[in-house]
């Protein structure tokens, strides 16, 4: 199997074999006869945040293919094989709140929970119930808290590990049709609210719909900004006097978001003013021209070259503001 047809970047070689796992119960058993073989195996899901290599993957790709949801009162469980966005849709249309800021992020729900995904001032942790795993150590199935998942931001315990393999994420859910409060000040405006304001559900959804669509985040094949892992690099966070040293460095002021004792500094702003517009190429990689945050192929493009710009990009600004920016994507067979 080709990977890069699996993909949202569209790049990578063959695996050298590639199953699907369409139940708990198969994915649970192919990655313990792995294990047993002794086997590299990658669990992928809807391949909108890994970049493989031109070289293909010498192991197996289990591609996650389970469906469900269940519900438990306010609890609500999802299989890991379902579309992220088809869930979110599902819950707004159901007068389920707390999850509909993240609408249009692309990939499966199992994947979530790994780098605790958000969007528009809403993160997983903060609906997370519990997620249900096979523990490849002790060959069974658990059920992780999210206390134990142990979230921050875009990063939890789930991702500094391949022991646990998601099979189901829970969410906690308020059953009303007016959304969270809005904590994000660009969708606040673009609502015409205050910020800690509500919405009609949605509303918001198709609000945070446009902005996404307006940055080339959201799935569409007439567009080729969208064939990327959405944003390449996480927005570093620092303390105070990190941030300090950073203006001093820039000789401007620096947009800032102050969240959990941290501040978090965009790092498309800190790109554009490395050198890196919007468009800007590599061949057949490009800096997105709608958001610099996202690296894209541009059509044939090779995992060598996007990872040739990222890299080109984590050196400039590292280079001219002392700040290393890390990758968000999963890097395949990559160092950055």
């Amino acid at each position: 199997m080709e990977l890069a047809s699996c993909t949202t970047l569209e790049v990578g070689g063959e695996a050298r074999r590639f199953v699907r796992a369409p139940d708990d119960r198969a994915l649970c058993e192919e990655i313990s006869a792995c294990d047993a073989r002794g086997e590299k195996v990658f669990v992928l899901g809807g391949g909108s945040n890994v970049v493989f290599p031109d070289e293909g993957f010498d192991g197996t790709v289990v591609h996650v293919e389970t469906r469900g949801i269940v519900f438990d009162g306010d609890v609500i469980e999802i299989a890991a094989g379902e579309v992220w966005d088809d869930f979110v849709a599902f819950a707004v249309q159901s007068g389920r709140s707390g999850v509909e800021c993240m609408s249009g992020i692309p990939g499966l729900v199992g994947a979530t929970p790994m780098q605790n995904v958000g969007a528009y001032g809403q993160e997983v942790k903060d609906t997370l119930a519990h997620v249900r795993v096979w523990d490849r150590q002790s060959a069974r199935v658990m059920t992780l808290s999210a206390a134990e998942c142990r979230m921050s931001y875009r990063h939890s315990m789930l991702k500094e590990t391949s022991r646990f393999v998601v099979l189901r994420v829970a969410f906690t859910l308020a059953r009303t049709n007016e959304s969270a409060p809005i904590r994000y000040a660009e969708l606040a405006r673009a609502l015409g609210v205050a910020e800690g304001a509500r919405g009609p559900l949605g509303r918001v959804r198709e609000m945070v719909l446009s902005l996404r669509r307006g940055k080339g985040m959201v799935l569409d094949a007439s567009d080729a900004d969208t064939r990327s892992a959405g944003s390449f690099f996480v927005n570093p966070t620092m303390d105070e006097k990190a941030y300090d040293a950073l203006v001093a460095r820039a000789g401007e002021k620096v947009p800032r978001f102050d969240q959990e004792g941290a501040v978090k500094v965009p790092a498309a702003w800190l790109i554009e003013r490395a050198g890196f517009s919007k468009g800007t190429a590599r061949g057949r990689a490009a800096i997105s021209t709608k958001h610099a945050l996202a690296i894209t192929n541009r059509g044939g493009a090779t995992a060598k070259e996007i990872v040739s710009l990222a890299r080109e990009v984590r050196d400039a600004v590292e280079k001219r503001f002392g700040v290393k920016l890390s990758p968000e994507p999963i890097l395949v067979g990559h160092e950055l």
